[in-house]
């Protein structure tokens, strides 16, 4: 509960607007710019769409660690947005606690699937 001492307010929380704005949309833009290169990877590849030309586009190391890469910037945009949902609407502490390490176990789970999919291509 925050307290007023005459016009000033103080402000209870854990001050992360700004930090988590801008996390937000640097992740968000990284994926849209790999969104671009996957594309643009498919329209300048001859052949029907299967997945001989998927597993064509993912053999490369370096889209190998780009793919991770996005991976990664995805699981933060998930974290930072549940994260604030959980803490916005969730009031109880234990609920919040709880569902928050869900969300890190289970963000935890998809980073290493998706290791092993990358690096099995």
């Amino acid at each position: 509960m925050s307290v007023n001492y005459g016009t000033r307010r103080t402000v209870v929380g854990a001050h992360y607007g700004m930090r988590d704005w801008l996390s937000q949309r640097v992740t968000a833009a990284l994926m849209a710019l790999f969104t671009l290169v996957l594309v643009g990877q498919l329209i300048f590849t001859s052949g029907p769409i299967g997945y001989d030309r998927w597993a064509g586009i993912f053999a490369a190391q370096w889209m190998k660690v780009l793919t991770f890469v996005v991976i990664a910037a995805l699981l933060w945009h998930v974290w930072v947005g549940m994260r604030d949902v959980w803490m916005d609407y969730v009031k109880p502490v234990w609920l919040r606690l709880t569902l928050q390490i869900f969300t890190i176990v289970w963000l935890t789970a998809c980073a290493g699937w998706a290791i092993q999919v990358l690096w099995r291509v």
